[in-house]
């Protein structure tokens, strides 16, 4: 299995980006795709995890509002859409494939590379 997450990038305070997270060669255990983040100096946090067949989405309290995951089961992504970016959720984010939804790093057997998303003052 691969992921990779692309989309990063300099922004400014206010603005919108959206992340896309490709994946390929899904095997049988692989259910769902989550988004983490990790900002210098910090631990690995949870943003978002999306189901691939029911479209289920569970979100950090933090993020509820203003983040929204979304996939498209034909091309086989999952998109991150990003609004209302503050200086505070500058870190590289990165996808992450699992069996089924959680919050917890450990429980994802996949991991992409990550991209950088900066958001300046």
């Amino acid at each position: 299995v691969q992921l990779q997450a692309s989309g990063g990038g300099l922004v400014q305070s206010g603005d919108s980006l959206k992340l896309s997270c490709a994946v390929s060669g899904r095997t049988a255990n692989y259910y769902t795709t989550g988004w983490f983040r990790q900002a210098p100096g910090k631990e690995r946090e949870f943003v978002a995890v999306i189901s691939w067949d029911s479209g289920i989405a569970t979100y950090a309290d933090s993020m509820k509002g203003r983040f929204t995951i979304s996939r498209d089961n034909v091309k086989n992504t999952v998109y991150l859409q990003m609004r209302a970016l503050t200086p505070e959720d500058t870190a590289v984010y990165l996808c992450a494939g699992g069996s089924f939804n959680s919050q917890y790093a450990d429980h994802y057997n996949y991991w992409g590379q990550g991209t950088l998303v900066t958001v300046s003052s």
